[in-house]
């Protein structure tokens, strides 16, 4: 837990050091090219299928409870084996979750971004209100499900370098949150940012804890 604590400040800034601001300005970009060449609303149009939307809704669900039960988990069998790498990647996970929800959640206060409708109405993929708390931090630009599923995709990925299986479960369990909420609750380019965005996070923190801990035989 100490270790969590100490590297959640350092970790939050080395989010926007360097060349990671760089895909930060990617993913501004790459959403400003979704919107305004209408392809948010396309997409949007393109799927209306209620039996596709059913399918991919549990990934909203899913997406919203396993950051919280996942460290829960991990803690509980690491306790348990007494395995301090599972306890350790625990607390990394925590701290990606957490990393992407205070990210995510600063750029939705500032952005403001109106989410889709349920039913088709009007073209409303270009609004946002830039300011402050203009649309809250529930919903918006990018999506807090896609930043948190690939923060914790992209830790699990760097921490378990000799373990690839688990990175790929992890990456496809994000790939199906981000698409699952960008056919049901947020745009396209929510999910898109939100991928890029998350991944910088669970880059940064993984790479902290491997290089930290006494534990850093991650690799093996």
């Amino acid at each position: 837990m100490k270790q969590f604590l100490v590297t959640v400040p350092r970790n939050l800034i080395g989010c926007f050091k360097g060349r990671r601001i760089v895909w930060h300005i990617i993913a501004i970009l790459l959403t400003f090219i979704l919107v305004t060449s209408g392809f948010d609303w396309r997409y949007f149009l393109a799927t209306r299928n209620p039996a596709l939307r059913s399918w991919m809704f549990p990934a909203v669900v899913i997406g919203g409870l396993l950051p919280l039960a996942l460290p829960l988990i991990l803690f509980a069998l690491g306790i348990i084996a007494r395995n301090g790498r599972v306890i350790l990647t625990g607390w990394a996970i925590s701290q990606a979750e957490l990393l992407g929800s205070l990210v995510s959640s600063a750029y939705k206060a500032v952005t403001g971004r109106v989410h889709p409708s349920h039913g088709i109405g009007t073209d409303i993929s270009h609004v946002f209100h830039f300011g402050f708390l203009r649309g809250g931090v529930f919903w918006g630009w990018p999506s807090s499900h896609a930043t948190i599923a690939f923060a914790m995709a992209a830790t699990v990925f760097t921490l378990c370098a000799k373990r690839r299986w688990l990175g790929l479960v992890a990456i496809l369990y994000a790939f199906y949150v981000g698409i699952g909420v960008s056919l049901t609750i947020h745009w396209f380019s929510d999910f898109a940012a939100g991928a890029i965005i998350g991944s910088v996070i669970g880059a940064v923190v993984g790479k902290s804890f491997c290089s930290d801990s006494p534990a850093s035989h991650f690799q093996g």
